[in-house]
């Protein structure tokens, strides 16, 4: 399996658990989930860019 096809099903579990509950998943946030999927980044830059988007550092 690729970096691609393990990461994926958990990004977009995450993200329809979050619709689920009524958030919205912003389009850099999105992005940033993209380039986790992709292996540019890792889950520990993944967290921190949203987290920062969000004040939460």
């Amino acid at each position: 399996m690729t970096i691609t096809e393990v990461r994926a099903p958990y990004v977009e579990a995450a993200s329809h658990s979050g619709e689920i509950e009524g958030l919205t998943v912003s389009e850099a946030t999105r992005a940033d989930a993209d380039s986790y999927v992709a292996g540019t980044i890792d889950a520990d830059e993944l967290v921190d860019r949203v987290r920062a988007r969000y004040g939460l550092n």
